[in-house]
């Protein structure tokens, strides 16, 4: 599958719009982006394998914060990678449940979850 970049930002609003309120609410400081691949760099943070990176968080979670405010720093990033999804989904409405799925994996990492928690619980 191959789409636009706006199609493919597109897809991600419609992902994001699905994220259960729950999650949207608890949210501090944190940015969604899109990436048209992951770098070397990124790569390297894979836990889980050699299959394709759909998304990466990067930042602090909040287990791993301390009792202090956490005001002032640069937001949390969940960057999810165009390339990666378009090559394991074949249709619009697949892409936007994948990366529905990929954002909520992501969102767990922030709550300080782990890849074996998440992929055992289907994210």
């Amino acid at each position: 599958m191959t789409i636009s970049d706006k199609e493919f930002d597109r897809a991600v609003q419609d992902a994001v719009k699905l994220v259960p309120d729950k999650f949207k609410k608890v949210l501090e400081n944190i940015a969604i982006t899109v990436a048209p691949e992951p770098t070397p760099e990124q790569r390297k943070e894979m836990t889980h394998g050699q299959g394709e990176l759909l998304g990466l968080y990067q930042g602090i979670p909040i287990t791993q914060r301390g009792p202090s405010s956490y005001a002032g720093v640069l937001p949390d990033v969940i960057t999810i990678f165009k390339g990666p999804h378009e090559r394991v989904c074949s249709s619009y409405q697949q892409l936007v449940v994948q990366i529905e799925k990929t954002v909520l994996h992501e969102i767990g990492h922030y709550f300080g979850f782990d890849d074996a928690y998440l992929h055992s619980h289907g994210y």
